[in-house]
């Protein structure tokens, strides 16, 4: 790397610490609440040594260059590794994990992913929040959350860092106060389902932490059985708007919100959920998954009541890339409802949202360039072609430069699924592939559905492999990529 470069980085980073040493001193609250004192210590101090090191950096490094896209995504790709080796700090001076199983525990948080290695009934309530704030802040990201923190005026610089988290979307004319909405609406929705869980039976206690997990389409629980240890279906019912809200774009809410809210209907519309071509797409879709898995399902439970209720929230957990589970014996089910499941976790939410996968919307570009491609055939070939994408219209070489980078990123992502399945055969030969499949596709959509592979008796090859489909899947890729290309040749043109 050349110099300039790396100042970039390290200036950006501190950013990123400074950021996570304030989070951070959320928890040693809770914990001075609770009277945890050794949690409340280590907390503190590590916040302390976070912030010094954050305020360091960018104070050294505060003359650097603007940020471009190709800092933005490398220093993605380091934040998200050094954010979960200091969460992973925490489980190990506090919960007595070791190293692997802490870093698990802390991928799987910040990515949103919800497999587990541990009993979460047997943490301190200072760890169960933790669990559930890591993936509240990562499902919308945490170079979101310095952007809305530390920025301070729109630009390159902020656009690039913004992109870096696999998002697109502009709520708003500036970036800035995009990111701002984004988590306004997202606390909105937090505290809303924090007063729906509380109705539908849940504690105070178990409502803030589920609540948090369900809208940042995490999974994370504070039970060992998920939400299958309530046994209740008033419960199950009130989580699935969550999960829902969880994996619909944030401009589509935005628009929605401001569609409904009288003194400013001009700038919203109060249809967008229907109107909206990904948001429409998601819903049949998932109307589809829930017919097959539920008809899958019919002989196991042999009644249409009970696949109804198990097979139905497993497929919207699966699709929005929540994890909760009502059935924890999900590795009894028939390999053809496993592998819908698996096939709903590829897929996973909409772009924009805080839920994982490959999104619908590259799905609906792919169609659309299949289908494009059959149109193609039946015109003259100098015929002037449009493709039309949602509300969009799209001329040939915007189309095919789009439809490259999503058959791009689609197939690099079955790669990583491909390495993972080869991995864990040799780990754990005893289960079957569609339950190796089933894990590994939930390690990278990010999701936390399980079928029992996950745990603290994994080998730790399983456990490393796993956490790598975490993360190359939070960061769909390409950010990883650039990285170990700057550590190889820098920032240099081939």
């Amino acid at each position: 790397m050349r110099f300039p470069n790396l100042r970039v980085l390290l200036r950006d980073i501190g950013g990123i610490l400074n950021v996570l040493g304030i989070v951070m001193l959320v928890p040693a609250i809770v914990a001075y609440f609770f009277k945890d004192f050794v949690a409340f210590e280590h907390f503190l101090i590590t916040a302390i040594c976070t912030l010094t090191v954050g305020i360091a950096l960018r104070c050294i490094f505060k003359r650097s260059y603007d940020t471009e896209l190709k800092h933005a995504m490398v220093c993605a790709a380091l934040s998200w590794l050094i954010v979960s080796a200091i969460s992973a700090h925490i489980f190990v001076v506090v919960g007595g994990f070791d190293w692997i199983d802490a870093f698990f525990e802390s991928m799987s948080g910040w990515t949103g992913t919800g497999l587990t290695v541990t009993h979460p009934s047997s943490l301190t309530k200072t760890l169960q929040f933790w669990r559930s704030m890591m993936q509240w802040l990562g499902g919308v990201g945490v170079i979101v959350l310095m952007v809305s923190i530390l920025g301070r005026r729109p630009g390159t610089g902020a656009y690039a860092l913004y992109r870096a988290e696999a998002r697109e979307e502009k709520i708003k004319p500036s970036v800035i106060s995009t990111v701002q909405t984004i988590w306004w609406i997202y606390l909105l929705f937090t505290i809303i389902g924090i007063f729906i869980l509380k109705s539908a039976g849940m504690s105070f206690w178990e409502s803030i932490n589920h609540a948090m997990t369900a809208i940042g389409t995490g999974g994370f629980t504070i039970t060992d059985e998920s939400i299958s240890y309530y046994d209740n279906t008033i419960i199950e019912i009130a989580i699935v708007p969550l999960m829902i809200a969880g994996a619909i774009s944030f401009l589509v809410h935005y628009r929605f919100m401001t569609g409904v809210l009288p003194f400013r209907r001009k700038r919203g519309d109060a249809r967008a959920y229907f109107v909206d071509m990904q948001c429409r797409t998601f819903f049949l879709i998932l109307l589809i998954l829930v017919v097959a898995v539920v008809g899958a399902n019919i002989f196991y439970y042999g009644n249409i009541i009970e696949s109804l209720r198990f097979s139905s929230f497993q497929t919207i957990s699966a699709l929005t890339c929540t994890g909760f589970q009502t059935e924890m014996r999900i590795y009894e089910w028939s390999e053809s409802a496993k592998l819908l499941l698996a096939f709903a976790m590829i897929l996973g939410g909409c772009a924009g949202s805080t839920a994982g996968g490959v999104k619908i919307w590259r799905l609906m570009i792919i169609y659309k360039g299949i289908s494009d491609a059959i149109h193609r055939t039946f015109v003259p070939r100098r015929a002037i072609i449009s493709h039309r994408l949602g509300d969009k219209v799209l001329d040939d070489d915007v189309m095919n430069k789009i439809l490259s980078e999503a058959a791009i990123l689609i197939l690099m992502w079955l790669f990583f699924i491909f390495i993972g399945i080869i991995v864990l055969s040799f780990v754990v030969p005893e289960y079957t592939l569609s339950d190796i499949i089933f894990e590994v596709c939930s390690a990278q959509g990010n999701v936390g559905l399980s079928t029992g592979i996950s745990g603290s008796s994994l080998h730790p090859a399983g456990k490393i492999m796993l956490i790598l489909n975490m993360y190359v899947g939070r960061l769909e890729i390409i950010p990883v990529l650039m990285l170990l290309r700057s550590l190889i040749k820098g920032f240099k043109p081939l």
